[in-house]
């Protein structure tokens, strides 16, 4: 058994750790949710197990005053949807509440909708998300306590006996208008960031901008009735959370109060200046705090301390908004990342749901960030297996394997999944032909040096008899000409890492069809260096700096020489860039890596540390020379302030981090370069993350 077909295998027994629901058979899904009035406590079932195992009933005719026994209904439907039951938990949603009436079916398939609009990215299922949000919005405002007049609000500022806002507004509703309240702001968010995602112009964008405002302060509002409820449970000799507040609802306050209040966190310094003054504050911390608390997470246990059959229905949805902060969000932030505790929610939930998509995409988040991308790649891969029914996702995967490729440095493998993407998915154009072009590029340098490329089988898709290195070369040109006409807006604006692509097309022209080490420059700014096993990264990505910088050496002197002096001191940069990256992370792997027995270094780690810190020297040296690349001296600053961090020099780090923050010209003198640089949103992002978590020591 090759060693990729054991990591297959053990990502496929991973996913099925859990037994089958009894009663189940094969081919068949026994769906679990909580009923309400059962004991749990008398139920010898394991935590991530519940206790229906088929569909509940749904109540008809319809009655808005009894809308809250649907909850299992739509219950239903989210574990058909996680267990990668798509079709069937639309057609139950659909079959359930065929005039879109209901209260939660209205908002679940909404729901569903805005992910599968959010997967393509293809304008008609955007536009089909926005009305089936639109529509659960409807329904929920029917189902909303009226507000009152303005002259009856304007009293109640002044007499709070009134409660015609706040606290005692929501204390006044009945159970039903309270979850309407909390359905109408998570179908208004929904709403809003479909919009975000479909407008092109700022006129809309700032529509939908309030809207999400509307939308946190409904959340604060409902989260303070939850801790004024508790409080005075508390206060009375009661529980610390008042059992008068159903647990759905707590679960649906804890998402929208814990997410509305990470994003804030998340936000430019100076952004979230400005929102702070309209008494807005993002409060990393406690979001992540509420997010777990609708499954019991903690860091004391591997067990949530919510089961399956005590969960409130959005708890999953807390689950999987923990992962997405852990495992993506952390790409570009540091603060309050905890890769341990995300593999903990992995685990459980795949044995609750072996086949389930998402979790399995979790799982191979995890395993990547532990730098181990053949797993992750398991993982991917078997993502892919166990669900059909929305080609859209298999896109993620294909995404996430060019990326593991990368880290392996299977230039093949990296190819194959750039050409699924190119052919098929919605999402970037333009970024996914520049990574099948660069990975062309870098497949016929291989082919010409006569390079034993990898060792896992060659990709189905490509015929090398068919495409010789010239021919690899001819389909690369093509496709970086495509790559500035292929670029999309989002709200008007520009994608950064498709702006950055098509300027690196445009140079690939100008330079007579040329780039360096293009294919490990996108490998760094998708992570898959710090990502990449250690080896990898001595004996794969290191000699192609040295190739590169060999070529370069050489016409240091006249660099004429050098395909007549275009764009050198810009290559040379690149490549001291790259090799001071490379060399920081063999002398100090990312700190949520597995390092691998076999994966200690040769060089002392004070040598190779050195090393790194001479070679971003080398980019700040030559800086000035720049001509279009002015992003790897900032780049380079960054860099090696993370290299400080790793050596405890905090005051060394803290001023290179304040260097790229400065808005200083740090590549030339005061008359040269005005304006941007390529990626510079994304940079700063990175480091205000990176200067943030200093005391973390996660850098």
């Amino acid at each position: 058994m090759s060693e990729f077909d054991k990591i297959m295998f053990t990502a496929k027994e991973a996913s099925r750790e859990a037994t089958t629901t009894p009663g189940s058979t094969t081919g068949t899904f026994t769906p679990a949710t909580s009923i309400a009035g059962t004991d749990i406590e008398k139920l010898d079932i394991p935590s991530f197990k519940s206790v229906l195992t088929s569909p509940p009933p749904v109540q008809y005719p319809y009655r808005p005053d009894q809308s809250l026994k649907d909850i299992p209904g739509i219950s239903y439907a989210l574990e058909l949807f996680l267990a990668s039951h798509m079709v069937e938990s639309e057609d139950y949603c659909n079959k359930s509440d065929v005039n879109k009436e209901r209260l939660y079916f209205a908002t679940g398939y909404g729901l569903i909708q805005c992910v599968k609009a959010l997967m393509s990215y293809a304008d008609e299922d955007i536009l089909s998300g926005i009305e089936h949000t639109k529509q659960g919005n409807l329904i929920a405002t029917q189902h909303r306590k009226k507000a009152a007049f303005f002259t009856s609000r304007l009293a109640g500022y002044v007499m709070s006996s009134l409660n015609t806002t706040g606290v005692g507004f929501i204390r006044s509703m009945t159970d039903v208008e309270r979850h309407a309240e909390l359905v109408y702001a998570e179908s208004l968010f929904e709403k809003a960031l479909l919009g975000i995602v479909y407008s092109g112009d700022w006129l809309a964008f700032i529509k939908e901008t309030l809207n999400m405002r509307t939308t946190i302060q409904v959340y604060r509002t409902l989260h303070r009735y939850i801790n004024t409820m508790d409080a005075e449970s508390v206060a009375n000799g009661g529980p610390t959370e008042d059992p008068s507040v159903d647990v759905h609802f707590r679960s649906g306050v804890y998402l929208g109060a814990g997410m509305s209040s990470l994003i804030l966190s998340l936000l430019p310094t100076k952004l979230l200046t400005i929102i702070e003054m309209f008494g807005y504050k993002g409060d990393r911390a406690e979001a992540l705090v509420l997010l777990g608390r609708a499954g019991g997470w903690s860091k004391d246990s591997d067990e949530p301390g919510v089961s399956a059959a005590q969960e409130g229905v959005r708890r999953t949805i807390c689950d999987m908004a923990l992962l997405i902060f852990h495992l993506v969000l952390s790409s570009f932030t540091f603060d309050g990342v905890d890769v341990g505790l995300a593999q903990k929610i992995i685990n459980w939930n795949l044995k609750r749901y072996p086949d389930g998509v998402f979790f399995l995409f979790g799982a191979g988040r995890a395993s990547l960030a532990r730098s181990q991308p053949l797993r992750a790649i398991g993982y991917y891969t078997r993502a892919m297996e166990v669900q059909t029914q929305y080609r859209n996702l298999h896109h993620i995967s294909f995404w996430e394997i060019a990326i593991a490729r990368m880290a392996l440095w299977h230039i093949r493998g990296s190819l194959e999944a750039w050409e699924v993407l190119q052919e098929e998915a919605t999402w970037s154009k333009s970024i996914y032909s520049y990574g099948m072009a660069v990975s062309l590029l870098e497949l016929a340098d291989a082919l010409e040096r006569g390079e034993e490329l990898e060792s896992e089988p060659k990709a189905n898709s490509i015929n090398e008899k068919a495409r010789t290195p010239t021919t690899m070369r001819e389909e690369a040109t093509k496709l970086i000409e495509q790559v500035p006409g292929l670029r999309q807006k989002i709200a008007g604006k520009s994608i950064p890492l498709e702006k950055f692509v098509a300027r690196k097309a445009r140079k690939y022209i100008s330079q007579d069809r040329r780039l360096a080490l293009p294919m490990l420059e996108l490998a760094y700014l998708a992570l898959a260096i710090a990502h990449a096993p250690r080896n990898v990264v001595e004996t794969k990505m290191i000699p192609e700096v040295n190739r590169t910088l060999v070529a370069l050496d050489k016409c240091k002197d006249n660099t004429r020489k050098y395909f007549n002096g275009k764009g050198f001191w810009d290559d040379y940069c690149l490549a001291k860039l790259l090799e001071g990256v490379c060399k920081r992370y063999v002398a100090y792997p990312d700190p949520d890596a597995e390092v691998d027995s076999g994966q200690v270094s040769n060089v002392p780690q004070d040598q190779v540390a050195r090393e790194s810190e001479a070679a971003f020297y080398g980019v700040f040296e030559h800086g000035p020379k720049i001509e279009f690349d002015h992003q790897l001296v900032y780049q380079a600053h960054y860099e090696l302030g993370r290299l400080l961090a790793c050596q405890d020099d905090i005051a060394g780090a803290t001023k290179h981090f304040d260097l790229v923050l400065s808005g200083k010209h740090l590549e030339v003198g005061p008359s040269g370069r005005k304006g941007r640089y390529s990626l510079e949103n994304a940079l700063h992002m990175r480091t205000h993350a990176a200067l943030e978590a200093l005391h973390q020591k996660r850098l």
